[in-house]
């Protein structure tokens, strides 16, 4: 294994920033925005579900139901979990994906099921993905960018700690950067 001289880790630090650049920025900009309130929107369709018998809020059941009729109406299922929320007598079956939402629900008539299909537009898919509500390769990739973007600031810390001139300047910002965090997250 090479040593980590300055050379090598300015390799790394420069390869690792040009390959997580495009999902740093997704991830940078959806999670900015998110915070001001602009999460992008829905294009929802509502189906309407004959049933034999009343909906309980038993989640396999209902993810069940939700599913066959999904296979019916040939639409892909959310990429997400599914969850029963529940408030007092009411309660409705949650499906979240990155593309696609699904809500189950009874309606006023208990031998009808309200199906709501939630597709996301471009903006809503990705604020979804930075949620974790992808599927498998997209939570595998994003685990890799938090550990690439921690050896990007590592070895940026490192950079500065190896320069004798620099060596004070990156201690202050270090502590200035933990006296900020620790004042926004009490006040916050």
């Amino acid at each position: 294994m090479p040593a980590l001289n300055r050379q090598t880790l300015i390799k790394i630090h420069m390869l690792l920033a040009a390959f997580t650049f495009p999902a740093a920025l997704m991830f940078l900009v959806t999670g900015g925005l998110y915070t001001w309130g602009i999460k992008g929107s829905y294009l929802p369709e509502a189906y309407t579900i004959e049933l034999a018998s009343p909906l309980s809020s038993d989640a396999k059941a209902l993810k069940a139901l939700a599913e066959s009729e999904l296979q019916r109406l040939a639409i892909d299922p959310p990429s997400g979990d599914a969850s029963v929320k529940a408030g007092g007598t009411s309660f409705k079956l949650e499906w979240t994906g990155s593309r696609r939402d699904v809500v189950l629900e009874p309606t006023a008539d208990e031998l009808v099921a309200r199906l709501t299909v939630k597709d996301t537009t471009w903006y809503r898919n990705l604020v979804q993905l930075h949620k974790a509500k992808g599927g498998e390769p997209f939570k595998v990739y994003a685990a890799g960018l938090a550990i690439a973007l921690f050896a990007i600031l590592l070895s940026g810390f490192v950079m500065a700690w190896q320069v004798p001139k620099l060596r004070s300047q990156a201690l202050v910002f270090s502590l200035l950067g933990v006296a900020a965090f620790v004042l926004v997250l009490l006040g916050s």
